[in-house]
Parts: structure tokens; C-alpha cells; sequence
């Protein structure tokens, strides 16, 4: 059985993310470890996946702290010193749930993934009774929202007076970061903060559609930006002060750069993904660091990587995917609330125009096209045949999808989505548009020829 997607495990609770697989993977986890932290997000379906992953993991023998509803990086943050367990499906519809495992404040790796995927296979027992763990509860957010603004305050300037606001989609956000910001000193604008598993403000996955009104509201108001997080706020989006989403990877950009310029290190590192803009790499290199790049989904292995292959001069000051940020001073895990208060502290210090005024922002697109899950393999295998060919004059690279880089330096990257049955293409050009119904027409034949088979 294949569980575990780039995000951990998702999927429709009726078909897939079901009690009784939460409690044959909170069996398996439980097996040989004393202590989990146990949160969940406010889907309506969270409660009880949470009860049957408790119960799982009791049964194998480890002990539960029960932290009732909390965004993820609460639960990351829980989870130092000891295993975490959170019931989420992040951004996926209501209708969706999931489950990610930590261990140290770090999401478990692929090998410790596998060795869970076999013992569900392999659908153990429980420990003897008198072995079963125990369960607790506890309450972690007022530590973890104070650690995070402790944090935050070491980067640009107190808020005060600036007004900011966040659209909190009705999911974990709502308790994390409106009382972060204000603890710093902004003027917060909440919207959608109630915690509601239906979603009835907007879709989980916050985006330039999803925030349509959120948008016209910061552009109506004296808001100097505007911040949207999904269900379990490890995303996050910033809006402009116009109501204008700024691209994902133009606020990497502007982390790695001030990373990069804070670090002592001779050798600053920043991680990220092959489907990252090459702005990034402008702006990191020009403060005088270098980026690498790891598969989606797995930022704390690329951390990992580099701090072994580096020395006493290599420090990894930021990792980061679009959308998701590891703040690697702070900790291991993604964290959108630690994102949103560091980004408030450098705007209040400078400007979102005036920082966004030193990045290139050439032309980006990412489109989806459609192939389900089983043919995923079959259609890569064939694209990665068919896109070399398609595009001759390419320097090609497979080792994260297919990458294909032209002589002017755009780009392109296809690559299977982890959590939804996509072929997901993204690219960077200053005739993107060109580029990407070129490349759109090469995917879906693949799809096509493998989906007729």
C-alpha cells in the first residue's frame, strides 16, 4: 500500500483517510516509541480521526498528549524531543483529511514513511494490555505564540501602527495568527478567523480566486498588506496594499535575501524546490549565499543534506517551497504563522514596495493537467522521452520530474503532483504564455496515449 503522498497522507474520508486506517498508522507508529504529540485541524472530520489515531497509537504502547485542535506548526512545535501526530488535509476540501508525522519538530523522512507503509501492510496487533499507553491533555498554543513572537522580534522593526490583515479561512489560523501579530504590536484586521470545518468563508487553498473578496477589502482599507493561510496554516499568501497577490516565489525571494544578508556564515545555504523561480537565486547570490534544490515535499531532507555535505563554514538559513517556509533558526517544520510575523517586522521596517522593488519578477505560470494517480508513473516515463525531444535546443534534467532549461534561461518543469491527480507544469520565461501551451500540448498527448492503453 503506497500512503504517504509529498504531504504526509490524504484523501477522501469516505474512500481513503478513514478511522480505520487512522488507527492501523497510529498503531504502526506507536510501535517502540514512548510519547506522541497528537493534534488536529477543525475539519469536521478531525475529532474522530483523531480518536482513532489516539487509540492506535496507545495500543502499540505509546503514551498520548492530547492537544485537541491546533495549526500544524503547533504541533510541530510539540513535537521537539518526541514523536507528533497531526490529523489535517492542510488545503484540500472538507471533504479531504490527512495525517503527517513528526519527530523532533522535523515531518518523518521517506524511510521512516516505508517502515510505516509495511507495518500497516502487514496490519499488527496490539501490545499486550498491560503495555497500552496512557493519555493526557494539553495545552500548547499559549507557548508556541509566544516562541513565535520571541522569534520574529529578532528581524526588522517593531509594527506599530501598521495596520495589517489576515484572511484566516476559517481554519487554524484563526487561533495563532491574529494574536501573534497583535502581540507584536500591529493593528490586526481579522477576517474568516472563527474556526469552522465546513469552510464557508472560502475554499481551504488560499488563492488569487479563493481571495477574491479578501482581496477588494485590503485594497478598500488603510491595510499596509494582507496575509491568507490555509486550514492548518503552514501556507501563506500575501496581498498587496492595491489587493494584488504577490507571487509566492517574489516573497521567497525576499526571506532568502534577508536570511542570507543576516546570516554570520561564510557559506549561507538557502533549500528549495526545482519549481522555485530563479529570482530567488538572483537575490540570494547577490547577498552573497547560494541556493540548492530538493524534491517537493521534502525541505528538512534537503536541510539535512546540506548540513552534512557542508562545514563550519555552510549554515542553512532558509528552506523554503512556494507557499511554505522553514525558518531554520527557529525550527524544522513549515510554519505560515512564523512566516507571517517575520514578514511583518521586515515590512514594517521597509516596505513590501519598496523590498519587492529589488527582485526580478519575470513572467510565471503553473498549470494542472489532469491524469490520475495510477497512470502518473507511465505518463512521466513517457514525457521524459517526449519533452527532450519537443525541445531540442534544452539542457534537460530528470531528477526532479523533467526540467528543461533554454539558453535564455527560462525554464520549465513537469512533474506528478503527490496529493491530487495532476501533472503539474510550471515555468518561467518572458513569453510564459508561448511556453507553457507548447509544453501543455506535450503533457496531455502523453496523458492521453498512457490513458489509452
Amino acid at each position: 500500500m503506497e500512503l504517504f503522498g509529498t504531504a504526509g497522507i490524504r484523501g477522501d474520508v469516505v474512500e481513503r483517510v478513514t478511522p480505520e486506517l487512522a488507527l492501523a498508522v497510529g498503531r504502526a507508529a506507536g510501535r517502540d516509541v514512548d510519547e506522541f504529540a497528537l493534534g488536529h485541524d477543525g475539519r469536521v472530520s478531525s475529532p474522530a480521526l483523531a480518536d482513532a489515531l489516539a487509540s492506535g497509537l496507545a495500543s502499540a504502547g505509546a503514551d498520548v498528549v492530547r492537544l485537541g485542535a491546533v495549526p500544524t506548526p503547533a504541533l510541530a512545535y510539540a513535537s521537539r524531543g518526541r514523536r507528533g501526530a497531526m490529523v489535517t488535509a492542510s488545503h484540500n476540501p472538507p471533504s479531504d483529511n490527512g495525517i503527517k508525522l513528526f519527530d523532533d519538530g522535523e515531518e518523518y523522512d521517506g524511510d521512516a514513511e516505508g517502515a510505516i507503509e509495511r507495518r500497516v501492510d502487514a496490519a499488527e496487533s496490539a501490545a499486550q494490555w498491560g503495555e497500552w499507553g496512557r493519555s493526557t491533555a494539553a495545552d500548547v498554543l499559549p507557548e508556541y505564540r509566544t516562541a513565535v513572537a520571541e522569534y520574529a522580534r529578532g528581524h526588522g522593526a517593531a509594527p506599530d501602527g501598521l495596520t495589517v490583515a489576515v484572511d484566516c479561512g476559517n481554519g487554524m489560523a484563526g487561533v495563532a495568527t491574529p494574536q501573534v501579530l497583535r502581540e507584536l504590536g500591529a493593528n490586526v484586521v481579522a477576517t474568516e478567523a472563527n474556526v469552522d470545518g465546513y469552510f464557508p468563508g472560502r475554499e481551504s487553498k488560499p488563492t488569487p480566486e479563493s481571495l477574491a473578496n479578501f482581496r477588494s477589502f485590503v485594497g478598500a482599507t488603510d491595510a499596509a498588506f494582507g496575509i491568507g493561510h490555509d486550514g492548518d496554516a503552514d501556507r501563506i499568501v500575501v496581498v498587496d496594499g492595491d489587493g494584488d497577490v504577490v507571487h509566492e516565489d517574489t516573497i521567497l525571494a525576499i526571506l532568502a535575501e534577508h536570511y542570507t544578508r543576516d546570516s554570520a556564515a561564510a557559506d549561507p545555504v538557502v533549500v528549495t524546490t526545482p519549481n522555485a523561480s530563479g529570482r530567488i537565486d538572483e537575490r540570494v547570490a547577490d547577498a552573497g549565499g547560494r541556493v540548492e534544490r530538493v524534491h517537493l515535499g521534502a525541505l528538512h531532507e534537503g536541510v539535512a543534506r546540506e548540513r552534512a555535505a557542508g562545514d563550519a563554514e555552510t549554515a542553512v538559513v532558509f528552506a523554503a517551497e512556494p507557499w511554505k517556509h522553514i525558518h531554520t533558526a527557529f525550527s524544522g517544520w513549515i510554519d505560515g504563522v512564523a512566516s507571517a510575523a517575520v514578514l511583518t517586522r521586515l515590512f514594517a521596517a521597509e516596505g513590501l514596495t519598496e523590498r519587492r522593488a529589488t527582485v526580478t519578477e519575470r513572467p510565471y505560470r503553473k498549470v494542472s493537467v489532469e491524469c490520475p494517480d495510477e497512470r502518473k508513473a507511465e505518463a512521466m516515463a513517457t514525457l521524459g522521452q517526449t519533452l527532450p525531444d519537443a525541445f531540442p535546443d534544452a539542457e534537460v534534467s530528470t531528477e526532479y520530474g523533467v526540467r528543461l532549461t533554454f539558453p535564455d534561461d527560462s525554464w520549465t518543469l513537469v512533474r506528478p503532483s503527490g496529493t491530487e491527480p495532476y501533472v503539474r507544469i510550471y515555468a518561467e520565461s518572458d513569453d510564459v504564455d508561448t511556453l507553457v501551451d507548447e509544453v501543455r500540448d506535450v503533457v496531455a498527448s502523453a496523458v492521453d496515449a498512457v490513458s489509452a492503453e
